[in-house]
């Protein structure tokens, strides 16, 4: 089954063969969904994260069964501290965070080196044996990450986990001064950004004033994800 005919599935399952409706649903434009279709690929990262009930192994290679074996939603451990939820980005304690006990559900933790693959939908993280939490708090993250460097002192310190939304490039549309991780030439970053000399360009601003901003051409942006959260370890 070719990536166009697992794509066409998953919107018949989800929303009755509405690509607008299930587009909202996964967090992604129609266009998106309408390029995906037509260039016979899709981003398996956000299919894998918003479809929380679909085999992997189909997911990957089209073979099997579309669902998983037990397709409920799995319930909440009543040992476990829930986190309320938030608007805006937030710092919860590690004490709060719940392992999850299978790759059925939970957040992925990525490790750094894989961050702008991941970013640019190069490499699943399906690929690595990546350790997953039960954030409640972070309704719609994609994956964690952790700070490296101080540049953006007070904020996030070296040893910060932050959660990520992805935000596919064929149809960013950025938040002026909120925080980002973006996959640059440099390498990832995690910056804010606002307005730059033109529209082809953007301001990248680090919240340590050691650090001054610059300007950077929008193509040198290769990837994007919106900071939702953070998790301080104590």
């Amino acid at each position: 089954m070719s990536k166009k005919d697992r794509l066409l599935s998953l919107i018949q399952h989800y929303s009755g063969g509405n690509k607008s409706e299930f587009a909202r649903y996964i967090g992604v434009t129609p266009q998106a969904i309408s390029t995906w279709l037509s260039r016979n690929t899709f981003d398996i990262d956000i299919i894998y994260s918003k479809c929380v009930n679909i085999s992997a192994d189909w997911l990957l290679t089209g073979q099997g069964s579309m669902l998983k074996n037990n397709s409920t939603q799995p319930s909440q451990d009543p040992s476990c501290t829930i986190i309320p939820e938030y608007k805006d980005t937030k710092k919860i304690s590690n004490r709060q965070l719940i392992v999850a006990d299978n790759s059925t559900k939970g957040i992925p933790l990525i490790p750094l080196h894989a961050m702008a693959g991941v970013l640019r939908g190069e490499v699943s993280v399906l690929e690595y044996e990546c350790e997953q939490y039960v954030v409640p708090a972070f309704k719609g993250a994609d994956f964690l990450i952790p700070v490296k460097g101080n540049s953006m002192n007070p904020t996030y310190q070296s040893g910060d986990i932050v959660a990520c939304q992805r935000t596919p490039m064929s149809s960013v549309f950025f938040q002026w001064n909120k925080p980002y991780v973006l996959d640059t030439a440099q390498g990832a970053i995690i910056k804010r950004i606002k307005p730059g000399q033109d529209e082809e360009h953007v301001q990248i601003v680090s919240d340590n004033t050691d650090y001054l901003p610059f300007e950077l051409h929008k193509s040198e942006i290769y990837a994007v994800a919106l900071v939702i959260g953070i998790i301080r370890l104590e």
